[in-house]
């Protein structure tokens, strides 16, 4: 896999004005009540949402913190460590968040030893338990933390704070040895975590997904309207969720314009029946690309009631239908789910 995509690692900063301190406050406010723009946070009881390492663990103490000890131009940075969730889905459910908070730990103690401060940083950080809103794959937990760092650090040789920097230049990039760090530790945190074969079982995961995107060799299994009234072919078609569960929804080519191609279109996926196995999404998306008969409503339909379907239920619907040897073409043009 492209080892840059392992894991979102981001810097930013608030100024020492009264704007920053203001913007700074309502981030502090926002990171320690929300998840994400649309989930509010699970807990926030007392102190239990920041992990303190300094710089306080609640809005007021980390805001004092901040302002005390803040540069000339830098109030606080602030840094979002956020794994692919692909690989967190590799990770048994009752580990990912341990797993998140020693990533986050090990990269931010890797990094700055990286740069020389050996004495180390304050920080606080907060985890969050978000969605994804993928639209070809919402829904999948996606843990990520928020760290606060100030804006001057302890120089052992001058014997007092300086002012922190992140420079990107040619002489010294930061970031990207940011970048550097975090995929080390997440190579790391996979093989311990996972197992060494977590590299091996992400590509089988790749292979199976493009492979499903074949089913645009096909004939076209229905049209739909975008938002200009355009009519773009549709294939009824599945997508691996993750190593256990596999999507049934449809293909569709949709507008990605680029600064060189403004008429751009990538193909995605966008799932309406989740929580299938593979084989069931398999036998499934064959007989829902007969049955909706080039009708997008009623592929909409149609795989509505299969989403309300318990595991036994949609079973015993693919066991009347004669079982998953059966072929689609066999199964009767009346049958109604």
């Amino acid at each position: 896999m492209d080892r840059k995509q392992m894991c979102i690692a981001n810097v930013q900063y608030k100024k020492p004005s009264s704007d920053g301190a203001k913007q700074s406050k309502n981030l502090l406010r926002y990171l320690t009540y929300r998840e994400s723009r649309d989930e509010a946070a699970r807990h926030v009881a007392g102190r239990e949402r920041w992990t303190d390492h300094g710089m306080g663990g609640s809005v007021g103490e980390i805001a004092q913190r901040c302002d005390d000890l803040k540069s000339e131009h830098v109030l606080t940075f602030s840094l979002v460590m956020n794994p692919n969730p692909d690989l967190i889905a590799m990770v048994a459910p009752e580990d990912r968040e341990q797993f998140v908070r020693e990533l986050t730990e090990q990269v931010v103690d890797d990094f700055f030893e990286a740069r020389g401060i050996d004495t180390g940083i304050e920080m606080s950080y907060v985890l969050h338990h978000r969605l994804t809103d993928d639209p070809q794959a919402p829904g999948l937990h996606d843990p990520h933390t928020h760290i606060v760092l100030p804006g001057t650090v302890y120089d052992e040789e001058h014997g007092q704070r300086v002012p922190l920097f992140f420079s990107r230049n040619r002489k010294v990039n930061h970031i990207e040895m940011l970048h550097d760090v975090t995929e080390q530790t997440m190579v790391a945190q996979m093989e311990r975590y996972v197992g060494p074969d977590w590299e091996q079982r992400y590509e089988e995961l790749a292979a199976a997904r493009e492979q499903e995107c074949q089913i645009i060799a096909d004939e076209p299994h229905g049209v739909m309207l975008n938002d200009k009234g355009e009519s773009w072919n549709i294939w009824c078609g599945t997508r691996r969720t993750d190593e256990q569960q596999t999507a049934v929804g449809f293909y569709c080519h949709y507008s990605a314009p680029t600064e060189d191609d403004p008429d751009a279109l990538r193909l995605e996926f966008r799932p309406l029946a989740t929580g299938l196995t593979h084989e069931q999404a398999a036998f499934l998306a064959r007989v829902l690309a007969q049955e909706m008969n080039g009708d997008m409503d009623k592929l909409k339909e149609l795989a509505g009631l299969l989403n309300g379907m318990i595991a036994d239920h949609r079973e015993a619907l693919i066991g009347e239908m004669g079982g998953y040897e059966q072929p689609v073409q066999d199964i009767s043009p009346d049958f109604e789910l």
